[in-house]
């Protein structure tokens, strides 16, 4: 699906892509980086077109992707304790 095509759904559902990013616990620029390459992944077209027949029928989507209980993705290169690269690498010893 075109990128074009794939606003065009998230428009009919009622969405904006920060909030179609919220509902998949993503971030909007990982949606919206799909501009570059003019089409949106299949499985992200699937659920935008779903959302949008949905919406389009009056059936309230909100509270079947709160059942889900997604948490917001990190960053890539993001590690749990707060520094890119991991753990620096120890002292390496030589035999003699």
């Amino acid at each position: 699906m075109s990128y074009d095509d794939f606003l065009a759904e998230l428009g009919k559902a009622g969405l904006s892509v920060q909030k179609f990013a919220q509902l998949l616990g993503r971030r909007p620029n990982s949606i919206s980086n799909n501009r570059k390459l003019g089409e949106v992944p299949d499985h992200l077209a699937i659920i935008a077109v779903l959302l949008a027949e949905l919406h389009v029928r009056n059936i309230p989507f909100s509270p079947a992707f709160a059942r889900l209980g997604l948490s917001p993705k990190r960053p890539r290169g993001a590690s749990a304790i707060g520094k890119f690269g991991g753990d620096k690498q120890g002292q390496l010893e030589l035999g003699a």
